[in-house]
């Protein structure tokens, strides 16, 4: 199959968990024999325009404007204007204004159509703001999918329940289960005689990471020689720093800023817990990474992580009920079992493209 593949947001070029999915479906189908571009806005102007790497092709145009971090490119709707070498689209994200003009595309022409559903609400507005965008233009670009692809059969329902009449694949989301272990080395980057609890995430409003730093001064009450590390960046950062020095707690919290992705399955091996306390989430690789590293999670009480993880996590339904819930996590001390076989990465990748070829044949 010829594949194009629409994202905002590519890895390496922007880290996280949507633009390492891209990268990685992309290049294990590429590996699989398909021809696979990835359309993207690019990030940084010495970035090339085009790009050939890991078997695919990246093109990338400068973004005009930036609305509710969403950078909109009028290069990359010229591109879709005139794409016909292709024999399907795959856009990521409903919440991009690329993935809306592949619906416009879709809608304009003949080629299909498939969108993966990465969570239903974005952390850079509120939530009333993604609440009418789904009743209106993103129930209209759902709605010109050939197939849309959501994570769990909870979020299926919540997509119908706005009113979406595409056809909906269930297809989980998954790791690398190989890397991400319990055995191996530990990370050069921890260093604690403690227990050590993890962040890791975007420093952004939504990710709610000021509610880590709380509940981590509550631990260092029971727990004197715990230490937190935060891996990740975000223009919370500063102000993350003056709460931790208001706290008085900054001699027991590291933050590591982007660490790569090849040392994170070391950084996870060196930790006791996860913590997660995200306003919204689709089924984070973070939670999947650390359960496959055996840490223990603790979680915001989100309806799309529990109908994924079930009890392999613990929940806190309010934010201030943090720092209790972490405590007693801790003060177990039980190793969990690891993460459910469902969750391979091999398995999306060779579901999500079994279904994208039957939707290449049903429109022919």
């Amino acid at each position: 199959m010829r594949i194009l593949r629409v994202a905002q947001k590519v890895y390496p070029d922007v880290k996280g968990g949507g633009p390492y999915h891209v990268h990685a479906m992309s290049r294990d189908q590429a590996t699989m024999g398909h021809d696979v571009t990835v359309l993207t806005v690019r990030t940084d102007p010495e970035l090339p325009h085009v790009e050939e790497r890991d078997g695919y092709t990246v093109v990338r145009y400068d973004p005009a404007v930036t609305l509710l971090g969403n950078d909109i490119s009028p290069g990359l709707a010229q591109y879709l204007s005139s794409a016909e070498d292709f024999d399907v689209m795959h856009a990521h994200s409903h919440l991009y204004f690329a993935t809306n003009l592949a619906a416009l595309k879709r809608f304009l022409g003949d080629i299909p159509l498939a969108i993966t559903n990465h969570g239903l609400y974005s952390q850079n507005a509120p939530e009333w703001v993604f609440d009418l965008y789904l009743r209106t233009l993103g129930r209209w670009t759902f709605n010109q999918a050939d197939v849309v692809f959501c994570y769990t059969g909870t979020d299926k329902q919540r997509v119908r329940d706005f009113g979406v009449s595409s056809p909906i694949e269930v297809v989980s989301n998954g790791i690398d289960t190989e890397r991400f272990t319990p055995e191996g080395p530990e990370s050069e980057l921890v260093d604690a005689e403690g227990p050590v609890v993890l962040f890791v995430g975007r420093l952004v409003e939504g990710k709610r990471p000021w509610l880590v730093v709380e509940a981590f001064a509550e631990v260092l009450d029971e727990h004197h020689g715990a230490e937190l590390y935060l891996c990740g960046g975000g223009p919370l950062r500063d102000d993350l720093e003056a709460r931790v020095r208001e706290l008085g707690i900054e001699s027991s919290i590291s933050f590591l800023g982007q660490v790569p992705y090849d040392e994170m399955p070391a950084v996870y091996r060196s930790a006791d817990a996860l913590v997660l306390p995200s306003r919204s989430e689709g089924v984070p690789r973070t939670i999947m990474e650390a359960l496959s590293a055996e840490l223990s999670v603790v979680s915001s009480e989100l309806v799309q992580v529990q109908s994924a993880f079930g009890d392999a996590v613990t929940y806190v339904p309010e934010a201030e009920a943090f720092g209790g819930q972490l405590v007693d996590v801790l003060n177990d001390g039980r190793k969990r079992s690891g993460l459910n076989e469902q969750f391979c990465w091999a398995r999306t990748v060779e579901e999500t493209t079994t279904v994208v070829a039957r939707v290449v044949n049903d429109s022919m």
